[in-house]
């Protein structure tokens, strides 16, 4: 009971005495665990409610034939019905409609419909069925009639009996709502038809999406899909719920990773300050522990009561952070939807479920990183000698053992290492594990490099006289270089970090606007709606387009998707007229073969993206097959290029080819190169003028650009915010370490008034050194940051999505930041010294034991 009652007092006591310390480390780690939490809530619920919604488009199917490209011959269906395994087969067309009726989201004017057979979904995917009213029962039936979800027609602001206008190609096809599904999931946006007139309307006469198929009882799945892959061949692939849900988690799997990983970048700062806070906190209450040693407290109750405070940080923190990340997740999915700007999980509304599991997760997590924070500290005071920690002046020695420099070169040579290791199962492991080598082994150099330094500049200065005060403050930070070191090891963590993202971002954003000019070189870029196999323009609307006056150039590009591995998400065939003597003016090229040596090969060429190296192994000169037309056809990959736009995998190829192999002349984008004088809005005019011109969509270069670079600022929303957290838990670290620090060092500031030393000039002395320790601090944090960022560049990045860039610094903003720090460390010095400064002189510098 006496333990308790001294335990208990010693942390009261210790609380009361420095709560902006202890409360600045919470906030730290709160942030940590709440950025942490709600992006892991958000993302569990987004996947969650959107593999939901596939389980209902599928049904009670439990195999799906799909083929390569998105739409297959109708064909298939009668010969799938023929098998004895087979108690019924369901064909389904799936497809996006383009609306003409404005939504409340001008940004996004696609509905997806799904063409079914209500009597034999009836049987197999109930909840699609349409609900007609009921003095016309047939609706189901009707080649006109539509039906929608609740979330549909909010979103459309329509209802049952009004009419519905869609585009398809360069028409416009009026449907009429007959009524609601009899049930949809929540924010789920879908409408369904009868197949037959889904097929007629949308230009997909005797073709299908995917035929489901319910098996007989007693049928064994597994052999009975292994089986009829085998029969199906290439062309077609034997899926089941399972694996489309394993295919929807590895569209998003990197974005949900990196997020999380990025927000757990927060907490690790937190992890810096915490230690900071604890040595500073353990360093200033050396003597009392000490004499608490010699008064018969043993090393295991000293142990146990530096870690029950720092435990206590780390409980308050995590549960605040809980609670916090709970109520972010549940304002984010109800302003900002589920996908968090990567566009993953569109046409959902989830919602915040709550998990023991997960939570319990980030509370440990939280907890452990403080302990992490705690024990190091807890360790050395609790195995002090309490002789020599009863002395004054022995606090620097006490963090003495922590700044040998071969750890912190062990931490960066082993970091150099991991950065060259390949990913694993697609994710960066080792470059996550690189970056944390990297923080801690140069924020591990810091009092070894600050010692140099500052030892440095004293020996240099020639008029110590007449600058006592930058005298005493070199004289300080070269001779203690420990405990300054490590009271700013928090603010080093977190400007580090911030300027690792913000160069990363930048580079990024940079490289994405260079490439836009690539990619985009003409005036105008017009459109007609498409939907699956179909393109938008057919042969006879083409030759009307290329008739607008003012036009000095026009290419027709096909767009279209294929699958080439299941578990995986479809890559894009881009089919265009390429100048093959110079290719580089089409694409944004990063590696080539020559044109001499493709003309000896004699195969169709390709180009495909970096994505398609990283994922399928489509390199250079190799040979590869695709489900192009009737067959799949044999190219080879003539070069590869770089594609910001499709982090799944792209594939260009001559549109003549194409062409040629799919016998489908109908194209996706007609893109205009204007003659001199002739302005976008006069082309947009003319092209409006066209018999079909109302259903065209015409953007112009700058507008595209425009709206990708809106699209980037949105997607790495998160990211913004993780920098400003980091900025704003680097400067609660800086008010917290020199507050601690100038509290710890009340005798030396009573020393120094007893010598003649004025309270200005300490409070001098103060700024001085905060300003020169943080200046230092952030030059050794760019140099870290700017490390970290080449391993987010050219190791993180390419490994997750599967692209490169060039590196570029935002100098305007870390010039910013860094004043600010800066400026606050300065001022945060001040207001500390303050209260030190106004303890009693002779109280002061009195030794207490």
């Amino acid at each position: 009971m006496n333990n308790v009652r001294l335990s208990c007092w010693l942390f009261v006591a210790e609380w009361r005495t420095h709560r902006v310390q202890a409360m600045v480390a919470i906030i730290a780690i709160a942030l940590g665990v709440a950025l942490g939490f709600s992006i892991h809530l958000i993302n569990t619920a987004a996947f969650n409610e959107f593999s939901a919604a596939v389980r209902n488009l599928t049904g009670q199917s439990d195999l799906q034939v799909q083929g390569k490209q998105a739409m297959f011959d109708e064909s298939l269906y009668p010969t799938l019905a023929t098998y004895t395994e087979v108690a019924l087969v369901n064909p389904v067309l799936e497809l996006d409609a383009f609306l003409l009726t404005a939504s409340q989201d001008k940004k996004d004017n696609r509905l997806k419909v799904l063409g079914i057979d209500m009597l034999r979904a009836a049987r197999i995917s109930p909840d699609l069925i349409g609900m007609p009213a009921e003095d016309r029962p047939l609706d189901g039936l009707a080649d006109d009639a539509i039906f929608l979800s609740p979330a549909a027609m909010e979103w459309l602001q329509v209802r049952q009996g009004e009419t519905l206008a869609v585009r398809v190609g360069t028409q416009i096809v009026t449907l009429r709502i007959a009524g609601g599904l009899v049930r949809a999931r929540a924010g789920q946006r879908i409408a369904v038809m009868d197949i037959g007139a889904a097929q007629w309307h949308f230009r997909h006469v005797g073709l299908l999406s995917r035929v489901e198929l319910k098996l007989r009882p007693g049928i064994n799945r597994d052999a009975f899909k292994a089986a009829l892959a085998e029969e199906l061949g290439e062309r077609y692939f034997v899926t089941e719920v399972a694996d489309q849900e394993m295919r929807i988690a590895n569209m998003s799997r990197a974005y949900r990773v990196n997020l999380n990983m990025l927000a757990l970048v927060a907490l690790f700062t937190g992890a810096f300050l915490v230690f900071s806070t604890q040595v500073l906190s353990i360093t200033r209450r050396r003597h009392q522990f000490a004499l608490l040693r010699v008064l018969g407290l043993t090393r295991s109750q000293l142990l146990r009561q530096i870690l029950l405070e720092g435990a206590t940080l780390g409980v308050i923190g995590s549960l605040l952070g809980l609670m916090l990340g709970y109520a972010i997740a549940i304002i984010a999915l109800h302003f900002f939807g589920g996908d968090l700007g990567g566009g993953f999980f569109p046409g959902i509304k989830p919602s915040v479920h709550f998990s023991p599991l997960a939570t319990s997760l980030f509370f440990i997590i939280g907890l452990s990183v403080t302990l992490l924070g705690s024990v190091v500290p807890a360790w050395e005071a609790a195995h002090a000698k309490p002789a020599t920690a009863l002395k004054s002046g022995s606090e620097d020695m006490a963090v003495l053992r922590w700044t040998t420099p071969w750890p912190a070169i062990v931490c960066l040579c082993s970091a150099i290492l991991l950065a060259q290791l390949p990913p694993v199962f697609e994710l960066p492991v080792f470059g996550y594990l690189a970056i944390a080598l990297v923080l801690i082994g140069g924020i591990a150099l810091m009092p070894v490099f600050s010692a140099f330094v500052f030892s440095f500049l004293l020996k240099r200065m020639k008029w110590p006289i007449t600058n006592a005060v930058l005298t005493l403050a070199l004289a300080r930070l070269a001779n203690t270089p420990n405990q300054a070191s490590i009271a700013l090891g928090g603010v080093l963590a977190s400007f580090s970090l911030m300027v690792a993202m913000a160069i990363m971002v930048t580079s990024f954003r940079i490289s994405v606007d260079d490439w836009l000019l690539d990619v985009l070189p003409a005036d105008l870029y017009v459109q007609a709606a498409s939907s699956g196999g179909q393109g938008g323009f057919q042969l006879d609307e083409q030759k009307i387009i290329a008739t607008v006056p003012g036009i000095t150039r026009i290419d027709f590009l096909r767009v279209l998707r294929l699958v080439i591995d299941p578990e995986r998400p479809a890559i894009t065939l881009i089919a265009r007229p390429i100048d093959l003597s110079h290719v580089g003016n089409t694409l944004p090229i990063i590696d080539e073969i020559p044109m001499s040596a493709l003309l000896q090969e004699g195969v169709k060429p390709i180009w495909v993206s970096e994505a398609m190296v990283d994922l399928y192994g489509y390199t250079m000169g190799k040979r590869i097959t695709l489900p192009i037309g009737t067959t799949a056809s044999e190219f080879l990959i003539a070069g590869i290029w770089r594609d910001y736009g499709r982090q799944f995998g792209a594939v260009q190829m001559q549109l003549a080819d194409y062409q040629a192999l799919s016998a489908d002349y109908s194209i996706n984008t007609a893109v205009l190169w204007l003659q001199a004088g002739i302005s976008s809005e006069q082309a947009s005019t003319a092209l409006q003028r066209l018999p079909f011109g109302d259903t065209l969509e015409i953007s112009a270069s700058s507008e595209m650009r425009a709206l990708s670079l809106e699209i980037f600022d949105r997607s790495f929303a998160v990211t913004y915010l993780l920098e400003i957290v980091a900025v704003i838990i680097g400067l609660l670290g800086v008010a917290a370490s020199f507050s601690a620090q100038a509290l710890a060092r009340t005798k030396e500031f009573g020393m120094l008034r007893h010598i003649g030393v004025t309270r200005r000039q300490v409070f001098t002395l103060l700024i001085t050194e905060g300003g020169l320790l943080t200046a230092l601090g952030i030059m050794l944090g760019f140099v870290i940051g700017w490390g970290i960022s080449l391993i987010l560049v050219f190791v993180v990045n390419p490994q997750s999505f599967h692209w490169t860039m060039q590196l570029h610094l935002p100098w305007i903003w870390l010039t910013i930041v860094a004043g600010v720090m800066l400026l606050s460390a300065a001022l945060t010095a001040l207001i500390a010294g303050r209260r030190a400064v106004s303890v009693n002189v002779v109280r002061a510098v009195r030794e207490d034991w």
